[in-house]
């Protein structure tokens, strides 16, 4: 558990990966990261688990050393060849989507941190929360009245208590968004500089919350 530091990894990631082609990229090559930086860490991708009486998985779970990774990368148009590589990115327009799903990224590892006494959740240390975008809408206050204005993550919001949205559920929710959620934690956000390629949305930033 000593020395792991997620803001060190992402600085050595964004080195050799400063942009990602999907979530599933980003979660793999984070993970390759880790066990390049910690061979001993018993990386584990899609770790299943049960939260509220149904199965679900985290995106990475570091089983000798007792820490849950859930992410999020959240994008605009984009489209740039690097390392002769090329990579074209779409609108990920559905913001309150996006923000609602790292909330509740923040629950679920609070859930397994308050389940820690069964099973391998006896050797839970901590977790973190990764949300890594190109779109300002996530880092910048947003104008107020909004229906999902208590799901706001911008720069220095702070996550307490209990959010929902301002105006009810809307028509076509699914139903993993219609919910309020309760964190039990208080959690003071702060962006960090990923990366910065030369094109248009180019700017990447990243939240990683820690959960104890």
């Amino acid at each position: 558990m000593a020395g792991f530091d997620i803001h060190r990894v992402l600085d050595r990631l964004a080195k050799e990966r400063p942009v990602f082609h999907s979530e599933a990229d980003f979660r793999f090559a984070l993970a390759w990261q880790i066990e390049k930086m910690k061979p001993n860490a018993g990386v584990r991708l899609e770790w299943p688990f049960s939260l509220d009486g149904a199965n679900r998985y985290l995106d990475i779970w570091l089983r000798t050393l007792g820490i849950a990774i859930e992410l999020k990368y959240r994008t605009r148009r984009f489209s740039i060849e690097h390392g002769g590589e090329r990579f074209s990115l779409k609108n990920k327009m559905a913001h309150n989507y996006g923000r609602y799903g790292f909330i509740e990224d923040i629950r679920r590892i609070e859930k397994i941190a308050a389940d820690r006494r069964t099973g391998d959740r006896s050797e839970f240390s901590h977790g973190y929360a990764v949300l890594l975008a190109n779109d300002p809408l996530y880092w910048k206050v947003g104008g107020e009245g909004t229906n999902d204005e208590q799901f706001r993550i911008h720069e220095g919001r702070l996550l307490t208590g209990t959010m929902a949205w301002t105006k009810g559920p809307s028509n076509g929710m699914t139903q993993n968004h219609k919910h309020p959620i309760t964190l039990s934690g208080s959690y003071e956000l702060h962006w960090r500089q990923y990366s910065r390629l030369p094109t248009e949305n180019g700017e990447f930033r990243y939240l990683a919350v820690k959960i104890v």
